[in-house]
């Protein structure tokens, strides 16, 4: 059950204890970019951090500001530029102005992590529907809009780029492939992405972007603690993901040498059965 929000440690805490980019040679994302939405804590902060930490530049997005000044300020101890940008994926026309001030900041974009999520769990019947609606404009729309804003630039970086590569990976969920009571609509929106990223992965595989798909099951973040807890179905939590888990993964995933696509990471705890 993925979610962009998190989790028990700060982002200063986590980058105090990692490696700074580079190492001895050149970091695998030394001279990138990526954008990370839903970066203010969760999945996304440990992603964005991650991906720095490989020598990326990052652009950070999410809608609280106050969190995203921590993260920025904690890439920066790691030795990497970073760009703040507040924003509500769920307006229409925010995802392109988004990518374009990633653009106009560092003049590339060669990584685009669609993370950003939310999630609300009761059977149908008993169902706000306003709530359906924020699960598809977040969960589905701002994926076809961020996608649809990054892919020209995606594609540059694929063609002009010393990588040879880019990369878009979208962070969807279990509920995707294994749809449960009471999560009807969260599991319906992860399944389109499902097939939204499969469909585009053919479209533009041929020219350098790899598109990719990491299915977290329960992992410990703000909505899992929530209102989304029914759904760890006995699991007890200290067997749940971090989410520092599903940043190694999808860093594994972009990180990839050139010729090489992992198109689709599922990672469940060992706990978790289905």
């Amino acid at each position: 059950m993925h979610t962009g929000e998190s989790d028990h440690s700060s982002a200063a805490e986590r980058a105090g204890t990692a490696a700074p980019p580079g190492g001895t040679g050149r970091a695998p994302l030394a001279g990138t970019v990526a954008l990370v939405t839903g970066a203010s804590s969760g999945i996304g902060a440990a992603t964005a951090l991650a991906l720095a930490r490989e020598g990326a530049s990052v652009a950070l997005v999410a809608r609280r500001r106050a969190r995203l000044t921590e993260l920025t300020a904690a890439i920066d101890a790691l030795g990497g530029p970073s760009l703040a940008v507040t924003a509500d994926l769920t307006d229409p026309a925010r995802p392109q102005r988004t990518v374009d001030e990633t653009v106009a900041r560092f003049g590339r974009l060669d990584v685009l992590v669609n993370n950003a999520g939310y999630g609300a769990r009761n059977p149908v019947e008993q169902s706000d529907p306003e709530e359906w609606d924020r699960m598809v404009d977040l969960n589905l729309r701002a994926v076809l809009r961020m996608s649809h804003a990054a892919l020209p630039h995606l594609l540059r970086a694929a063609a002009d780029g010393p990588r040879g590569v880019a990369d878009l990976v979208t962070v969807s969920s279990v509920a995707g492939r294994v749809p449960r009571k009471d999560n009807s609509v969260y599991s319906a929106t992860k399944h389109a992405v499902c097939s939204f990223s499969e469909a585009l992965r053919q479209e533009v595989t041929g020219r350098g972007v790899r598109v990719g798909l990491v299915e977290p099951g329960m992992t410990t973040t703000e909505m899992t603690l929530g209102g989304q807890a029914g759904a760890a179905h006995g699991i007890p939590q200290e067997s749940w993901l971090r989410a520092e888990d599903i940043a190694r993964s999808l860093t594994f995933m972009v990180t990839q040498p050139a010729h090489v696509a992992i198109n689709e990471i599922t990672v469940r705890p060992t706990a978790q059965e289905r």
